[in-house]
């Protein structure tokens, strides 16, 4: 399954950026930018945590935010911004970030912050 939204203005929920978000099996890609552009991926493995964020003024145009927290060294903190189906898209991710890493056998470890001593 693929998904393809576009960044959109919070008022009337248009489409009116240039950014475009693309959720796929493997990874989500992120394309933003006019004159340059930029491409950035963060494989789905490396998603630990997704949250969902909805204003009331995102509520009335039928918009959400998804916050990916990620293992990546460019993007710690993915936000797909002022989407459509944003809920659906969060569980989507959220299973499949699963799914890889049963896939890829990957551990996820956390930093407790001990001392060392």
């Amino acid at each position: 399954m693929e998904y393809v939204e576009r960044k959109r203005l919070l008022f009337f929920g248009l489409p009116w950026t240039f950014t475009k978000y693309t959720v796929m099996e493997d990874d989500v890609m992120i394309n933003s930018g006019f004159l340059k552009t930029y491409e950035n991926d963060c494989y789905m493995y490396k998603i630990q945590d997704v949250e969902l964020q909805v204003s009331l003024a995102e509520r009335i145009f039928g918009l959400g935010t998804v916050v990916c927290y990620t293992g990546d060294t460019t993007h710690a903190r993915l936000e797909l911004v002022h989407i459509r189906r944003a809920k659906e898209i969060k569980d989507y991710i959220l299973k499949a970030s699963e799914e890889a890493r049963r896939k890829r056998r990957t551990l996820n470890t956390l930093d407790i912050g001990t001392d060392g001593e």
